[in-house]
């Protein structure tokens, strides 16, 4: 499964020891699940984890950083999609439709009117946690 995170909750994983911080550990331990990201999106995260008013010490930041350097796929942008009500957003949802990623994770309820833009799931972190993480997988 290829999945696209929004900046939110690797923030907010980052930040809290909860549902997001969980959901980004599943996706990265998970061997079927890729970690899908286009450069502008990981700049995006990498500037957002340094902002000083998250006060993380260097040694977090290096590890976040290295998370990001092991685990995300790097995806060439190919299609674009237009989100008039905020075009910096537009990047995860073209990002999604460029891979054929399955999911997008968001914090982000804004982005339910861009369901209909692309074949990719749009999922908050609990859906993904209850839909993904917590299902049973099938052993054999």
């Amino acid at each position: 499964m290829r999945v696209v995170v929004d900046t939110n909750v690797l923030v907010s994983a980052v930040l809290r020891n909860r549902d997001p911080n969980f959901v980004i550990r599943f996706i990265v331990a998970d061997p079927n699940t890729e970690w899908i990201a286009s450069t502008d999106i990981l700049l995006e995260y990498r500037e957002v984890l340094s902002r000083p008013k998250f006060k993380l010490p260097a040694a977090i930041l290096d590890n976040w950083f290295g998370v990001l350097d092991d685990h995300v796929v790097l995806v060439p942008v190919t299609v674009e999609i237009d989100l008039p009500r905020d075009r910096k957003d537009a990047k995860f949802l073209s990002c999604a439709a460029s891979a054929c990623a399955q999911v997008f994770v968001t914090g982000d309820r804004d982005f339910s009117d861009a369901q209909k833009l692309l074949d990719t799931i749009i999922f908050s972190v609990s859906q993904f946690k209850q839909e993904v993480c917590d299902r049973p997988r099938n052993s054999t």
